[in-house]
């Protein structure tokens, strides 16, 4: 983006227009928190229907993160090419049809291809989310922004929750999948109405009407029309002939190489315990002592403790240096797995926990958001992020498999807690090792983080 607009926007407060792409971007993210624990919520009736063994479930938990890897991996680079919006169009696209026609699957196999499907696209779907709700916030709140759009995925997993109980109560689990698909189509129609374009990619790629659409964005966010272009600006962070660099290759020019390893390391061993705690929480504790229905609602804990640890990372983000403030999240999440199947005697202790840990948890991943678009210029951007995301998916594919083959190999519950908990540990040392300067130090360096960083 020109260093003169992105200054602008960057020292201006946030405009209602800028909210409510952040707003959007929250419900697109909530997509993707209902479709991952559509399969965790549905486990154990999925289960008893096809008699299913550990390693099978975990396989089948693992289906859709495999398809969400893809679509990261796959389509997110797509997303610089072509735009962010007609990307996640069509990926909403496809994850609304692979949901529905998962109602009417007829085995685990059938079950499984359609969870590749429907992830395919929320992988895409969250990449270019995450990448727009950066790029129009301002640089104090670009941290805020980012985790306030990840909520929507705690969101999701909880209104769909709680949806999700009714609706096995009443109707059984397909009913889950036909109201999963019903609402992904549903914000396909409210993100084609409402949805704008990337300035950075409409500065960036100079597609055919760049300037009017750029004119439209810049009314709405009470800036004056521009008579034409600004000049292309070289990215700070891919110069040379590094720049020449196509694709993800271009994640390893000399300014990313080290960031683009720190941002892969720390997706994987995040997703890697972020999932376990998401997919197996409700079945484990139900198989500690828990009913099944009282499994689920701590699974519904976890995600509204998630809203507070989204947002609550976010404001501190607003204060101090993000990976800081992330790395303790990663620690406390640590400490708190370790107790958390050890208190299914008492109800009430095994909920709070549950709470607890979803605000930490949650808080997590919203604070690896946070981080990975800073590191990317936005001609690489949301192939940065996707890549990254779809190296931590590769984690979440992993985890419900370990899991499961653990499970058969006679671990306990409170042994795989304790042992997904080092993943978190792994996690803080890598994130402390980022060099991101904090708000107050990204303010006054107007020419240097903020710009290299766009």
């Amino acid at each position: 983006m020109s260093r003169d607009l992105r200054a602008h926007l960057d020292e201006q407060p946030m405009t209602r227009f800028q909210w409510s792409v952040v707003g959007i971007c929250m419900v697109l993210n909530m997509i993707d928190g209902f479709d991952v624990l559509v399969m965790a919520f549905t486990a154990s009736a999925v289960s008893s229907h096809w008699k299913l063994s550990g390693s099978e479930l975990g396989f089948l938990l693992s289906a859709g993160l495999f398809g969400m890897a893809a679509g990261s991996l796959l389509l997110a680079p797509w997303a610089d090419r072509l735009g962010r919006r007609p990307l996640i169009l069509a990926c909403l696209a496809i994850s609304g049809v692979g949901m529905l026609a998962s109602a009417w699957s007829q085995t685990p196999l059938q079950l499984a291809a359609l969870r590749v499907v429907t992830g395919l696209g929320v992988g895409g779907i969250l990449a270019c989310s995450n990448v727009i709700a950066s790029e129009y916030a301002s640089q104090r709140w670009r941290s805020l922004a980012v985790t306030l759009q990840s909520t929507g995925y705690a969101l999701g997993a909880s209104i769909g929750g709680s949806i999700a109980v009714w609706l096995l109560a009443h109707h059984g689990w397909r009913s889950v999948f036909m109201f999963g698909g019903c609402t992904t189509l549903a914000v396909l129609v409210v993100a084609w109405l409402a949805l704008p374009e990337s300035l950075d990619f409409l500065l960036a790629r100079r597609p055919e009407g760049a300037l009017q659409r750029l004119n439209r964005l810049m009314r709405k966010l009470g800036l004056p029309d521009l008579a034409q272009l600004p000049g292309p600006v070289q990215s700070v962070s891919q110069p040379g002939a590094a720049a020449r660099a196509r694709g993800p290759l271009q994640l390893f020019s000399p300014g990313l190489r080290r960031p683009t390893v720190l941002v892969w390391l720390s997706f994987f061993s995040v997703m890697f315990g972020f999932y376990f705690v998401m997919s197996w929480t409700p079945k484990l504790l139900a198989a500690s002592g828990l009913t099944a229905e009282q499994g689920v609602t701590s699974g519904v804990l976890l995600s509204l403790g998630g809203i507070l640890g989204a947002t609550l990372l976010g404001l501190l983000a607003a204060r101090f240096a993000v990976h800081r403030a992330l790395a303790v999240f990663m620690l406390i999440t640590a400490v708190l797995l370790c107790f958390l199947v050890g208190s299914s005697g008492a109800l009430w202790v095994s909920y709070a926990l549950a709470f607890l840990i979803g605000v930490f948890v949650n808080g997590c991943v919203a604070g690896l958001y946070a981080i990975a678009p800073v590191v990317y210029g936005s001609d690489v951007r949301a192939t940065g992020v996707g890549w990254g995301i779809g190296v931590g998916r590769m984690g979440a594919i992993v985890s419900p498999l370990v899991a499961g083959g653990l499970l058969d190999a006679a671990w306990s519950p409170s042994q795989l807690y304790v042992g997904y908990g080092a993943a978190f540990v792994f996690a803080a040392a890598i994130v402390w090792m980022h060099r991101i300067p904090g708000p107050a130090a990204g303010r006054s360096q107007s020419g240097g983080a903020t710009a290299a960083a766009h």
